[in-house]
């Protein structure tokens, strides 16, 4: 068979319907591998933007060995002798860990994989490699001056964001280099990328998944999430790293869930396509038999007043990063460094009243919240942007902000959350947003199952 059809037919596989293929001998785990690093490595391709590692000798020893013996051992889960991609963030035993930075070349190598990148092994999966991101995590644009910015697939040639933080994550997913990636979510991150690059992102519940061995950016934000083309990858990925049962919720029942459309903040500044992808959406959600409720949900304006001075990404990034600051800043995006130190200026006193109003207005949200199910809006009001637009600093701030502005809201508020694409198929990719409370992730992967296919313009399954 020729690469190009191979590595087009890769592409448009579930987890579950290539872990059929293995297990039935259509294909094997070695010729997915093959054609996995043959794309990263591809050099007309975007691998060398997307990955900071590529494990492609590892990869390609540990697929065999699941083809070897596939049929007489047990198998740990769908993920066995599947691809995966892993954000650079995360330990890897025996290796530097650089979280998309220069200034981490003189640290020790990890002594363990990291927690999550242990479970995934454990579940079968094959790391294929490191994926590039924004310095540090900080930011939701996607752009790395050390190791360059993976193009978005949109309108490649003019050069579009991929969005981040977890920007190679995404594009690993959409060139076919991974069948569902591995990213993190401090305002953002997974669900940007996601929305930009027309993928689905899901945002667990801070602390749900565990963060052992991931260099942090807000030890009160950061989530660890997953990246794939369907809900049904995400729940796969999610159940693995959560260390839960590896099972995929069924659909909930559409007809009579309850939907907040939040109308405060959300939609200011939105773009035309994305305003109109996203309002189409809500039309065929109600069509299908959902019942959606304007809501003003007056908390979602405060959030970003109380984030203007860095929120809690940037005290207690700073804190972090002090001492590397003072020895390796010459190392640093001077973006990300210009964020990192804005947060020195936050009192102690100030991050308390921080501690304070976040509860106060979770509590509130709640009551605002009521009984619905879920509350939606646009994941980002713009689509992604070309990179040549954001060469000024001041163009670069306030793309920043606008494109955090409405995922960092469910990061606050301590949800979980799910982008989903919802714009026409050959156009600038629109994600909408579905966000519920804390801890109710496997009942917002059992809504989006249900809702995936109506926001998109497709039939249910």
């Amino acid at each position: 068979m020729p690469r190009h059809t191979a590595m087009h037919e890769f592409g448009a596989l579930s987890i579950a319907q290539a872990a059929d293929q293995l297990t039935s001998g259509t294909t094997r785990s070695a010729d997915l591998i093959t054609q996995v690093i043959a794309r990263a490595s591809d050099p007309s391709g975007e691998g060398s933007r997307v990955f900071t590692q590529l494990y492609g000798e590892r990869a390609r020893r540990e697929a065999e060995s699941w083809d070897a013996t596939r049929g007489r051992r047990t198998i740990p889960s769908v993920l066995a002798g599947l691809p995966i991609s892993i954000k650079d963030l995360f330990d890897v035993a025996g290796e530097v860990t650089t979280a998309g930075s220069r200034a981490l070349g003189h640290r020790p190598a990890a002594q363990h994989d990291a927690e999550i990148v242990a479970r995934l092994r454990r579940a079968g999966a094959i790391i294929v490699g490191k994926t590039n991101m924004t310095e540090f995590a900080f930011s939701g644009l996607g752009l790395n001056p050390h190791f360059g910015t993976p193009r978005n697939p949109f309108e490649r040639a003019r050069g579009r964001i991929p969005g981040g933080s977890s920007s190679g994550a995404a594009i690993s997913v959409t060139d076919d280099m991974a069948i569902g990636a591995v990213g993190t979510d401090t305002g953002g991150s997974v669900r940007i990328p996601a929305a930009v690059c027309g993928l689905v992102g899901f945002k667990p519940t801070a602390k749900r998944v565990p963060r052992d061995g991931c260099v942090p950016l807000s030890r009160t934000l950061d989530s660890v999430g997953p990246i794939a083309r369907t809900v049904e990858c995400c729940a796969v990925l999610d159940a693995v790293m959560a260390g839960i049962p590896v099972d995929v919720p069924a659909p909930a029942d559409l007809r009579g869930l309850k939907f907040a459309v939040a109308r405060t903040l959300v939609w200011d500044d939105a773009e035309r396509q994305v305003a109109s992808c996203v309002e189409q959406a809500l039309t065929r959600l109600s069509l299908a038999g959902a019942v959606l409720t304007d809501r003003a949900l007056p908390e979602l304006a405060e959030i970003p007043k109380l984030n203007a001075r860095g929120g809690f990404s940037g005290p207690e990034a700073f804190a972090w990063h002090r001492k590397l600051i003072a020895e390796h800043r010459s190392s640093y995006d001077p973006r990300v460094l210009t964020r990192i130190e804005a947060g020195a200026a936050v009192s102690a006193a100030d991050y308390l009243d921080l501690i304070d109003a976040r509860a106060r207005i979770q509590g509130s949200f709640a009551e605002s919240l009521g009984d619905a199910d879920a509350w939606i809006g646009p994941t980002v009001p713009c689509t992604a942007m070309e990179i040549a637009s954001l060469a000024t600093d001041d163009a670069y701030a306030a793309a920043n902000r606008l494109i955090l502005r409405n995922p960092s809201l469910v990061n606050f508020l301590d949800g979980c959350a799910i982008s989903l694409p919802c714009h026409v198929e050959g156009s600038a990719p629109v994600g909408i947003s579905f966000a519920a409370r804390h801890g109710d992730d496997r009942r917002l992967l059992a809504i989006a199952r249900a809702v995936a296919a109506v926001v998109a313009g497709q039939r249910p399954n």
